[in-house]
């Protein structure tokens, strides 16, 4: 969570650049250029595709901050422009096709509790240093259906919270969680195998 302090500097800033000093605008995303980029790289997969989202993302963010009402942190409120654009770009590229939000979910009636797979940012260096290991995890993540994807990179790899990550995708609580918990019981299903071969005593997994 930003600083109180941070969040009153961000409200001042917006109002700022409202009332016409543009010039603010490119300091108020400078703590955002980074997730922004990563964002659509993990959808778009493409370098120059994701520069250009992560561009056009912030000019409508620049042309709608006025719209902006603070209900939602100014960052979610970007992520979820960034959502969009990705989504539009995708569309138009028509290479992944979205799953219907209102499928139900696989294994109706049956209760599954994944092992979490431990968060890679805590994985000890050498491992990731293994380029097989960081490969088998991109390739997961990216094989993931789109609405379980933006979830796990919200929630698992931004660290986003789940009231956040409901916002930033306009869909409630309950769905963030059970999309979550569907991603984590496929990357489990997929990873548990490889890794193991890779590193037979490591413990990859965590139970919660």
């Amino acid at each position: 969570m930003a600083p109180i302090s941070d969040l009153r500097d961000e409200a001042q800033m917006i109002a700022s650049i409202v009332a016409g000093e543009s010039h603010l605008f490119h300091e108020l995303i400078r703590p955002y250029e980074r997730r922004v980029y990563v964002m659509a790289l993990s959808f778009l997969h493409n370098e120059a595709d994701a520069e250009d989202a992560a561009q056009e993302a912030f000019l409508k963010a620049f042309r709608n901050l006025a719209s902006f009402r603070g209900e939602a942190k100014f960052g979610t409120w970007l992520v979820s422009i960034t959502l969009n654009e990705a989504r539009s770009r995708i569309r138009h590229r028509d290479t992944i096709k979205m799953e219907s939000l209102d499928d139900p979910p696989d294994d109706e009636g049956r209760t599954i509790s994944p092992a979490l797979l431990r968060d890679w940012r805590e994985i000890p260096s050498e491992a990731l240093e293994r380029k097989e290991v960081s490969h088998l995890l991109h390739q997961a993540v990216t094989a993931l259906p789109p609405i379980y994807r933006e979830v796990f990179t919200l929630r698992d790899v931004e660290g986003m919270s789940v009231n956040e990550a409901a916002g930033a995708l306009d869909i409630s609580i309950a769905s963030v969680k059970v999309r979550l918990h569907r991603a984590r019981v496929m990357l489990q299903k997929t990873l548990a195998p490889q890794l193991k071969q890779i590193a037979p005593k490591r413990r990859w997994w965590t139970w919660s």
